[in-house]
C-alpha cells in the first residue's frame, strides 16, 4: 500500500513553496517522524516528516520544483513492496511490470541501487545485499565502485536539483560562482524594492548615552541570570520596553495603511531582527507592551536558536506592528532601515562607541549609541517621528522612567 508525501498546509500569507533538499532516494527505508524533505518558503523552511514506516517510493516533486498547499510530493510504500518502488523521477520511473517480470535469480535491490549499478558498470549479481531480506541497498553497490577503484556514480537525483546547482565559471586566475537565490533572499529582495517604490520613506536619527543602561545591566545582570533560571540580560530588552512605551505615547508609529484606511493596534507586537545562515528573518514578540525584560530576553534567545537550528514556524514571523534591528552587533555605527510593509516604522540600534560629550560645561567620555527611525511619511509627521525618537532616548538615559511609567 502506498501512502502519499504531501507538503504542509501553508498559511494565507505563504502561496507556494519549493522543494528544497530530499534527504532520501527512492528505495531508501524510512521510518515514521523521520525527516524525508525540506519545503523553502519565502520566510522559513519547513520539514516534512514521514508518517510511517516503509520504503520511499516515487518522487513526484523534484528539489527546485514548485509545490502548492497540501500537493503531493512522492509516496511511502510498505517495506515489503520496496522491490516494487519506482524510480526517483517519474520521467525516467521503469514500469512496476518490469520488475514483476524480472526472472527469479535477479538479485533483489533499490531501483538506486539498480541505477548506480548501471552507470558504474557493476553487476549487481556480485554485490552482497545488506537490506532486509538480502536486498541490494545503493550503500552496497557504492561500497563495490569503491573496491573497484571505479569513480562513484551519482546517486538519481531530480533534473531541476542539476539546474540548481552552482555554477562555476574559470577564466585564468578569475573565477565566478553563480548560485540561484534562494526564495528567502528573493522576497527580501522584493519586499525591500516595494517599501521603497511605494512608502514615502524618511529617516530621523538621534544619540543615546548608554551610561545608565549599561551601569544597570553590569549591577544586576548575575542576579537577574540567577532569579530568571539562566536567562541573561541584554541591551535589547530595554530597547524593546523603552519602544513599547514609546508606541503607547505615538500610537500613529504603531499603526499601518491598509488600502483608504489606517490601522490603529491596540497591542505592540514587535519584531526583532535575527541573522541567520538563510539571511536576515524577524521573528515577533507578541504583546511585547506586557512583557517583563526577562520574558523578553528569554523570547529573543528562544527565537535566536530557533533561527540558527532553521527551526522557526511562519506564524512566529507574521503579523508584527513594529521592528527592531541591531546593526550594532556587526559593528555598524550608523544606518537608515527599511520599513517592513505594513509596518509604518523600524529602529534602528548601532554599535556602542566612547566618545567625548560635552556634560554640564565639561567634556567626558561616554558611551554613545546613534539610532534611526525610519518611518512611512504618509502615516508619520516628521514632528512625530523625531519626538518618538527622543521619548525612547530619554526613556534609556533614564531607565528608572520604565518603572515609574513617566
Amino acid at each position: 500500500m502506498a501512502i502519499e508525501i504531501k507538503a504542509p498546509t501553508f498559511p494565507e500569507s505563504v502561496a507556494d513553496g519549493t522543494v528544497a533538499t530530499w534527504h532520501k532516494q527512492p528505495g531508501d527505508a524510512v521510518k515514521r517522524d523521520e525527516l524525508i524533505v525540506d519545503i523553502e518558503t519565502d520566510k522559513v523552511v519547513l520539514e516534512v516528516l514521514a508518517t510511517a514506516d516503509g520504503v520511499l517510493g516515487a518522487i513526484v516533486k523534484g528539489e527546485g520544483d514548485t509545490v502548492l498547499s497540501d500537493e503531493v510530493l512522492g509516496s511511502i510504500v510498505d517495506g515489503g513492496a520496496a522491490a516494487a518502488a519506482p524510480a526517483a523521477a517519474p520521467a525516467a520511473a521503469a514500469p512496476a511490470a518490469a520488475a514483476a517480470d524480472a526472472g527469479e535469480d535477479d538479485p533483489i535491490a533499490a531501483p538506486a541501487a539498480r541505477k548506480l549499478a548501471e552507470e558504474s558498470g557493476i553487476d549487481l549479481a556480485t554485490v552482497a545485499g545488506t537490506g532486509k531480506g538480502g536486498r541490494i541497498t545503493k550503500e552496497d553497490v557504492v561500497a563495490a565502485v569503491a573496491n573497484k577503484k571505479s569513480a562513484p556514480a551519482p546517486a538519481a537525483k531530480p533534473a531541476a536539483a542539476a539546474a540548481a546547482a552552482p555554477v562555476v565559471v574559470a577564466a585564468g586566475d578569475r573565477t565566478e560562482k553563480r548560485v540561484p537565490m534562494t526564495r528567502l533572499r528573493a522576497k527580501i529582495a522584493e519586499r525591500l524594492v516595494e517599501a521603497q517604490s511605494n512608502m514615502a520613506m524618511l529617516t530621523t536619527f538621534n544619540e543615546v548615552d548608554m551610561t545608565e543602561v549599561m551601569a544597570l545591566r553590569s549591577k544586576y545582570k548575575d542576579l537577574f541570570e540567577k532569579t530568571h533560571n539562566g536567562v541573561r540580560l541584554g541591551f535589547m530588552s530595554f530597547f524593546v520596553k523603552a519602544a513599547t512605551e514609546a508606541l503607547k505615547r505615538f500610537p500613529a508609529v504603531n499603526a499601518s495603511i491598509d488600502g483608504n484606511d489606517i490601522v490603529y493596534h491596540g497591542f505592540a507586537d514587535v519584531g526583532v531582527a535575527v541573522s541567520s545562515d538563510r539571511g536576515l528573518v524577524v521573528p515577533v514578540l507578541r504583546n511585547a507592551e506586557s512583557m517583563s525584560l526577562a520574558e523578553i530576553e528569554n523570547g529573543i534567545a528562544t527565537f535566536g536558536k530557533k533561527a540558527r537550528d532553521g527551526k522557526l514556524a511562519i506564524e512566529e514571523m507574521t503579523g508584527g506592528t513594529f521592528t527592531i534591528t541591531n546593526g550594532g552587533t556587526f559593528g555598524s555605527m550608523m544606518s537608515t532601515p527599511i520599513v517592513n510593509p505594513p509596518q509604518a516604522a523600524i529602529l534602528g540600534m548601532h554599535n556602542i562607541i566612547q566618545r567625548p560629550m560635552a556634560i554640564n560645561g565639561q567634556v567626558v567620555i561616554r558611551p554613545m549609541m546613534y539610532l534611526a527611525l525610519s518611518y512611512d511619511h504618509r502615516l508619520i509627521d516628521g514632528k512625530e517621528a523625531v519626538t518618538f525618537l527622543v521619548t525612547i532616548k530619554n526613556l534609556l538615559e533614564d531607565p528608572s522612567r520604565l518603572l515609574l511609567d513617566i
